[in-house]
């Protein structure tokens, strides 16, 4: 049984990974170039903002170490992960720079090594990336031949942002694309010694690991972008409701509820890309992909509409409040943010804008428009604001009441995600707009009109 495990790369998958490793009992060495995440690692502390990361951290901190030497954590390791970036390209396609160059420092120490050794590449990569382009990188830095001097797997997570610890610990199965069957029997007796919740492993060719990995996000946008459909239809049927309608059919096991709620489009680090990657090698490969790109097109656009929604109630001396500011709630990451771009919209439009986040000082400014005003508190922005967006489901939000929004003579509450029905319908100083609900402007007469000739 492996006992001690090797981590390149201590970003917020490599950090949790490292901290879940070691609240299992097992040694860990993480490897960044970072001199500040090493220290923060060394010194019991988490180096980035993760759902319960710094408390694993401090509570195994005797099983885990950080260093900047390569040969030192392969050499005192039997298996390494390599959670590094895999950046999108001017192509669309996922970069394997960061990726070469760790192999090359891996192979260097593999030179030294007389046991087995495995490499696990847990970076999310497109269909060939792992065997014929980071592969012949361990050969030729090692001069070993893999599959008989070490060993060789692609093994992503299936994980979310705001809840990595749980999600790496207990995943519904694992996926490893293995080079030589020895590999994958070895990185699954990991995993099962590993995990809590057993799940099963799935074990296949690099190849399709691959595949696999970038097409289940792809069909997790799909479904999104399913629901944010129907949400927009819903609202022009006479009482429609999109969770009447998605509530109802995720009830078929073909389809299920998870991920079904029709809202503002998604954001990520990951999602977007991914939609946009599997569109290139669909292409590269002599075919395409045109679901995925159909997807992102679709959620690109989305923004958009809630953008224009909000002109029709904004005045020259509006200003909107944005509740939500990163991608999703438990995350100060801001990539692809939809709240982000809505506000560029609005700032460009020469509105007045204000936001908050409950993890508003974890998040770069570098990243926010100029014209953003970033406030401490849900308070602050609902005493200046005449509109206001719910952009996430935080459940800081989900307490509000009427009375929060007091301020205002007459406030708009657009409502992404319809967390305040019961709290602001039918209040008389509040218009209440809840996405994916029927709005007083349906096209009932067009229904009419569609069919009053059947009998």
């Amino acid at each position: 049984m492996i006992k001690t495990y090797s981590i390149i790369g201590l970003g917020k998958l490599g950090a949790s990974m490292a901290a879940a490793i070691a609240s299992r009992g097992f040694e860990v060495i993480g490897v960044d170039v970072n001199p500040r995440t090493i220290e923060a690692i060394n010194t019991g502390h988490a180096p980035v903002q993760e759902t319960n990361l710094e408390e694993t951290i401090a509570a195994n901190r005797q099983r885990i170490r950080a260093t900047s030497d390569y040969r030192d954590a392969v050499l005192n390791s039997e298996l390494t992960f390599v959670i590094v970036p895999t950046p999108s390209d001017e192509r669309g396609a996922f970069s394997l720079k960061y990726a070469a160059a760790t192999f090359r420092e891996i192979g260097k120490a593999l030179a030294e090594k007389d046991t087995y050794h495995v490499v696990v590449l847990t970076s999310t990569v497109l269909p060939g990336s792992t065997r014929f382009g980071l592969l012949p990188i361990l050969e030729k830095e090692s001069g070993k031949v893999c599959g008989h001097d070490f060993g060789l797997c692609y093994s992503p997570e299936f994980i979310a942002l705001g809840s990595i610890l749980h999600d790496f610990l207990h995943p519904d199965f694992t996926l490893v694309g293995q080079y030589a069957e020895r590999d994958g029997a070895i990185l699954e007796e990991c995993y099962s010694q590993i995990l809590p919740n057993k799940p099963p492993c799935q074990r296949m060719t690099l190849e399709n690991a691959e595949i696999a990995k970038v097409s289940l996000n792809t069909f997790v946008t799909t479904k999104i972008t399913f629901a944010n459909m129907l949400a927009d239809i819903c609202e022009r049927i006479p009482g429609g409701d999109v969770d009447v309608v998605t509530n109802a059919i995720g009830l078929d096991t073909r389809i299920g509820r998870r991920y079904l709620t029709g809202a503002i489009g998604y954001g990520g680090p990951c999602f977007p890309r991914d939609n946009v990657a599997l569109g290139f090698i669909a292409r590269e490969l002599g075919t395409q992909a045109t679901l995925a790109e159909t997807t992102n097109l679709i959620n690109r656009s989305l923004t958009h509409k809630i953008a224009a929604r909000l002109r029709t109630v904004i005045t020259d001396q509006s200003t909107v409040a944005i509740l939500g500011l990163s991608y999703k709630p438990y995350s100060h990451v801001l990539d692809e943010s939809q709240s982000v771009s809505l506000a560029r919209m609005l700032i460009k439009d020469g509105v007045q804008v204000v936001g908050y986040d409950p993890l508003s000082r974890e998040m770069s400014r570098n990243e926010l428009p100029e014209q953003l005003d970033v406030l401490d508190s849900v308070g602050a922005c609902l005493r200046k604001a005449d509109v206001v967006v719910i952009a996430t489901p935080d459940p800081a939000f989900r307490t509000l009441t009427a009375a929060d929004f007091r301020g205002a003579l007459r406030v708009t509450v657009m409502d992404c995600w319809r967390t305040l029905t019961h709290a602001l319908s039918d209040k008389p100083n509040i218009n209440y707009i809840p996405v994916g609900r029927a709005a007083e402007n349906t096209f009932e007469a067009t229904l009419k009109e569609l069919w009053s000739n059947a009998a």
